[in-house]
């Protein structure tokens, strides 16, 4: 398996986690494991990589797209270890900038990923993208196993076929290596520096060449079969956000301060650190499913734990850098409400551990899933009896 490696800007403490990065010999901090990789399959998602010049253009398309959980700039294809921006810029370490697009197959499908992709770039350009050129900057599909390999060159010759463009498709289909998670301050440009991503995006004549190659042709995202007999799921049920007025008449001073402020709950005095009854959570504030008992372990923190989310079930993870560290919040979809943190320190079978606050969920008992709207669940404890 290949190992992201990250480059970080001081060292990351994990608090409730285990232990601190260690430092390079380079100056550099980097995560070693569990990669970002191990994650992704630990929680059944699955990893593409896409270069397509710059990186800042290349995030928000695949951040848009349902099923996606996460999209990370940064520099792979080359030799050099833990290469800078300012190194990767001056074309002289062979990699590429590229972004790593960590996606939930169940939603969203390596397929439409590569239609995406090919209405970012110009796959005719073997000088770079745009206004950047450079070997730095072509454009490259690098794939992590021989399926996604099939797909690519597949997809790549669909394209070249279709007459879309005049000239040959240029773009290389290459293994995946080491992936090199670039600074922070390029993560998420689009969000940080929405003026100037503009700019840059119109400036650099992407937005032109795109808008005049795909004119007539707008992109369908295939609605894809979310949720199997095996990973049930109330499709049809709406979940959606109250008023804040009518939440904070609906609940309690500690369920507002978690959920709509980020707050956290006491250990140890929480409704759920403990609980023994089998069940699942909900989110207090839409009904959202989020967790099972099932997956509900003493983690010792005095708060909820949880090794996976419920069969699925789509949660948003941020980049959470207050407390002096840097963390990772988890969010559910709908809502948008704070739920707390994912550590890299649980048990198996996905090391993961989902450290709740009990004000941001709603327990149902098993006997009551059905009468509460959430029969899809029963087979679950019926299965574990």
């Amino acid at each position: 398996m290949r190992k992201t490696l990250i480059i970080l800007a001081s060292v990351a403490i994990v608090l409730g986690g285990i232990g601190i990065a260690k430092l390079i010999s380079n100056g550099y901090f980097f995560k070693s494991a569990p990669t970002e990789l191990s994650r992704a399959e630990a929680s059944g998602l699955e990893v593409a990589t896409f270069a397509g010049g710059c990186f800042w253009c290349m995030e928000k398309p695949f951040e848009d797209l349902a099923g996606v959980k996460s999209v990370t700039s940064g520099y792979t294809g080359g030799e050099k270890k833990n290469p800078s921006y300012d190194e990767v810029s001056a074309g002289t370490t062979g990699h590429v900038e590229a972004v790593e697009v960590v996606y939930d197959p169940k939603v969203v499908s390596y397929e439409t990923l590569l239609d995406v992709f090919w209405r970012q770039v110009n796959p005719t350009d073997d000088g770079g993208q745009f206004v950047d050129r450079g070997d730095q900057y072509l454009s490259a599909i690098f794939y992590e196993n021989d399926e996604q390999k099939d797909l690519a060159m597949q997809s790549r010759k669909s394209l070249d076929e279709s007459g879309v463009f005049a000239d040959p498709i240029v773009t290389e289909i290459r293994p995946a290596g080491d992936f090199y998670v670039a600074e922070e301050y390029h993560q998420d440009y689009y969000k940080k520096n929405p003026t100037a991503y503009e700019h840059y995006r119109g400036g650099s004549g992407r937005d032109q060449f795109l808008e005049k190659t795909w004119a007539g042709m707008p992109l369908v995202i295939p609605e894809t079969s979310m949720y199997s007999a095996e990973m049930p799921y109330n499709a049809d049920a709406v979940y959606e956000k109250p008023s804040d007025k009518e939440l904070q008449n609906r609940l309690t001073d500690m369920e507002y301060e978690v959920t709509q402020e980020n707050g956290t709950e006491t250990p140890h005095k929480n409704a759920y650190w403990d609980n023994n009854e089998d069940g699942i959570y909900v989110d207090v504030v839409s009904g959202e499913p989020l967790f099972s008992t099932l997956d509900q372990y003493d983690s010792g923190t005095g708060w909820p734990s949880f090794t996976q989310p419920l069969p699925g079930v789509t949660l948003v993870e941020k980049e959470d850098n207050t407390l002096f560290s840097k963390r990772t919040e988890v969010r559910s979809e709908k809502a948008d409400s704070h739920l707390g943190h994912v550590f890299n320190d649980g048990p198996e079978p996905t090391g993961l551990r989902y450290c709740m606050n009990s004000a941001a969920m709603r327990f149902i008992a098993k006997e009551d899933l059905a009468q509460e709207g959430y029969a899809a669940y029963e087979y679950l404890f019926e299965e574990a009896t």
